[in-house]
């Protein structure tokens, strides 16, 4: 199964990353190669970008669900390909170090189905650790910019 974790401490309070990362519309844009997104409800959207398959670039499309909201410490989602047999999950933790300092950490595991899903999976578990790493850092960066 691709998937990376990547995991940040900041300099900022727990309660100040829960109101970042509850709101979709904060870091949904922030996914490398980002193209769009539509709000469904408040526990779905769908999320398009541009995705680096191999040697080729890709338009990805992806219903995102939210199956868990433990505020103020985590997010948890499905993800499910519309245009492709995708299938994955993720999630944002945040534990207090302290007052004024978190450790966030970013989770994601995509999966392909179906005939090509072999070749594409060797691919995905390549991309998928720097992927999770260049969203957590984005995150990391707009809410030190937002504070």
């Amino acid at each position: 199964m691709p998937q990376g974790i990547h995991v940040i401490d900041l300099d900022l309070g727990m309660n100040t990353i829960w109101e970042f990362v509850s709101v979709l519309e904060n870091w949904i844009p922030l996914v490398p190669g980002y193209i769009s997104h539509e709000i469904i409800n408040d526990r779905k959207v769908n999320w398009t970008f541009l995705g680096d398959i191999g040697i080729m670039k890709k338009k990805i499309s992806l219903q995102v669900d939210i199956t868990e909201w433990k505020e103020p410490t985590e997010v948890r989602f499905t993800l499910t390909g519309i245009n492709d047999n995708f299938a994955g999950e993720g999630y944002f933790q945040a534990k207090a170090l302290d007052e004024r300092r978190t450790k966030m950490t970013g989770f994601l595991d995509i999966t392909a189905k179906g005939l090509k899903a072999p070749m594409v999976n060797s691919i995905l578990k390549t991309h998928v650790p720097q992927l999770t790493t260049d969203l957590a850092e984005a995150i990391a960066k707009r809410m030190k910019e937002a504070a």
